[in-house]
Formats: C-alpha cells, sequence, structure tokens
C-alpha cells in the first residue's frame, strides 16, 4: 500500500517536472482511448482487430517506459 502511494506520488511530480514523461502519458491516453473505440465498436472488422491489438501493445510499451522513469527516480532519489 505504501509503495502504491509512493508510486503514485512520483508518477504525480513527474507529471509536474518531466516533459518526457508528460508526453509519455499523453500519448498512452491517446491510445487508451482509441482501444475503448475499437472495443465499443459493435461491427469491429478482422482489420479492427489487428488495429487494436497493435495499439495496446503500442500502450503496454509507453506503460512499461513510464514505469521504467518512477523506478530510476524511485533510485535516484533514495
Amino acid at each position: 500500500m505504501m509503495e502504491q502511494k509512493e508510486a503514485d506520488e512520483i508518477k504525480q511530480h513527474l507529471m509536474q517536472t518531466s516533459e518526457e514523461y508528460r508526453e509519455l502519458a499523453r500519448q498512452h491516453q491517446y491510445y487508451k482511448s482509441l482501444v475503448a473505440e475499437l472495443e465499443n465498436n459493435p461491427h469491429a472488422t478482422e482489420e479492427d482487430e489487428i488495429e487494436e491489438h497493435r495499439l495496446k501493445k503500442l500502450k503496454l510499451r509507453l506503460k512499461d517506459q513510464m514505469g521504467e522513469m518512477v523506478s530510476r527516480y524511485k533510485t535516484q532519489h533514495v
């Protein structure tokens, strides 16, 4: 519980101080909204499903990059 609170505080700090982190978060949110659109399409084609899968991979890569930044911040500020 404490680790999650600490991680949330670091994320908030990085949102305020790091242009790179803000850009990653913005892109992640954008892909998240595109995925939600595709998931909510009752007439999704096979191409839509392929695109959804591609977007989910991109979104995950961004989340990993953001997590790495949080970890780096944590180790540099111990």
